[in-house]
C-alpha cells in the first residue's frame, strides 16, 4: 500500500505498523517527533499504530543550534 512520509510517496506492506515503516524509511527513534494524519503519536505507541492506505506520516527531527 502507499503511504506519504513528509509529503513523499512510500510503499508499505498491508498492516504496517508506524514503527516498521519509521525503521525500514530510516527514521531515528530518538530526536523526533512524529505525526500521521496530523495527530502526534507518542514513541510508545508506534509499535501499535496501524497504518492505512494513503496515511500521511510527518517526521519532525529535532536540531540543535542557534
Amino acid at each position: 500500500m502507499e503511504i506519504q512520509i513528509n509529503h513523499k510517496p512510500f510503499e508499505v506492506g498491508a498492516g504496517a505498523s508506524l514503527e516498521e515503516v519509521l525503521a525500514k524509511a530510516g527514521v531515528p527513534a530518538e530526536g523526533v517527533a512524529v505525526a500521521v494524519n496530523n495527530r502526534v503519536v507518542a514513541r510508545r505507541d508506534w509499535a501499535s499504530t496501524q497504518l492505512e492506505e494513503g496515511a500521511k506520516v510527518t517526521v519532525i527531527r529535532a536540531v540543535c543550534g542557534g
